[in-house]
């Protein structure tokens, strides 16, 4: 059986309903100083259309050109911008180092880059706000924060951020590997995707398996005197991006880890998305949920793959069900037969079919 055609017909490719478009305009926006933080932005579709605000994953995930895909270009003016410390923007981790590109880059700050790309933008009045993975989780929090700005969320792969929802994609069974690597011992990622996750283990020596996100920061926060040293960092990195890439996806293509085992995109995506787990995502516990009374009366669409196994489905269902109790029920709540990449066939329609029937601003 050829499994990358299996793998391939998973994948969005011609039932796109706009084509790929080329950016209207492009730019490099001074967010801060010290160091000098740059985000790297993009605008597509009609300038004078309604604004999208494109908020991706990761964090450090950056954006590509391909997810200005989910939206009519005659109607809207969607903006893609990298988030500080990877893609495009400037210093990256990569570039600079984490001491450098992980300084001032928090979810404060990146709450305040959106308020900061709006008005170097002109734009004055609501947005929609759009949302993936962590991208939903930003789109969230800055809808708790600035409700004044946002018309309506449009998310996907919910993300919450709470400990339980990282030990389920980190920790596993990773502390009882060593002796019972095929052990159902606690709830997680690993029970799907198995050889890949002894591949993430074992880049971990045994005796620090008890805290497996806490041992890839420790190695991330190393500052290499070696090239060995330098290795197993780039070693780590890879690990950890590749990990997330593969299993984000229902049906993985094993053969090819794409963006995810490239050495710059591993070391942003990785040390950031370390960086802010380390710090509970710079909010208080279960944050979201506990704010969610500020989304009242901003129209909330969820689109989660049932297969999810980086963000599983019951983070979009304790949302949804969270609304509904505050009485403000989601506008749509999708479940598609997906993992959790916004590639997918079924999710990208839903993302797009979404986008199509919005009231408009």
């Amino acid at each position: 059986m050829n499994f990358s055609n299996l793998q391939a017909t998973s994948k969005i490719t011609d039932e796109w309903a706009y084509p790929q478009g080329e950016p209207n305009r492009s730019g490099l926006l001074q967010v801060d100083h010290g160091p000098d933080h740059k985000l790297y932005w993009e605008e597509y579709g009609n300038p004078d259309g309604e604004p999208v605000m494109f908020l991706h994953g990761g964090p450090g995930g950056a954006c590509a050109p391909v997810m200005s895909r989910f939206f009519d270009p005659a109607r809207y003016r969607v903006v893609l911008f990298d988030q500080r410390g990877c893609g495009k923007s400037e210093p990256t981790v990569a570039s600079a180092g984490p001491k450098v590109a992980l300084t001032n880059n928090t979810t404060d700050h990146l709450v305040a880059d959106i308020n900061a790309l709006r008005e170097a933008l002109g734009i004055g009045g609501k947005m929609h706000v759009f949302g993936g993975s962590w991208g939903s989780t930003l789109a969230m929090v800055y809808a708790i924060r600035h409700p004044e700005h946002v018309a309506s969320l449009i998310l996907r792969g919910i993300f919450l951020g709470t400990r339980e929802d990282l030990l389920y994609m980190y920790q596993g069974n990773a502390a009882a590997f060593e002796d019972t690597p095929f052990e159902l011992s606690e709830p997680g990622s690993y029970v799907t995707y198995p050889d890949e996750w002894k591949a993430f283990v074992e880049i971990i020596p045994p005796a620090e398996r008890g805290d497996m996100m806490g041992a890839y920061k420790r190695v991330f926060d190393m500052t290499p005197a070696s090239e060995a040293e330098r290795e197993r960092q780039l070693k780590a990195a890879l690990a950890w991006s590749v990990w997330e890439g593969t299993i984000s996806n229902m049906i993985p293509d094993n053969s090819d880890s794409g963006k995810f085992g490239e050495a710059d995109f591993a070391l942003c995506f990785a040390q950031i998305e370390a960086h802010f787990f380390a710090n509970q995502l710079f909010l208080t516990p279960d944050y979201i949920v506990q704010n969610a009374g500020r989304l009242v009366g901003i129209p909330t669409h969820i689109v989660h793959g049932r297969f999810d196994q980086v963000c599983p489905l019951p983070q979009a269902s304790r949302l949804a069900a969270t609304l509904t109790q505050l009485g403000a029920p989601p506008a749509s709540f999708v479940i598609t037969n997906a993992g959790h990449s916004a590639m997918e066939r079924e999710t990208a329609l839903a993302l797009t079919a979404i986008m199509d029937g919005l009231p408009r601003i």
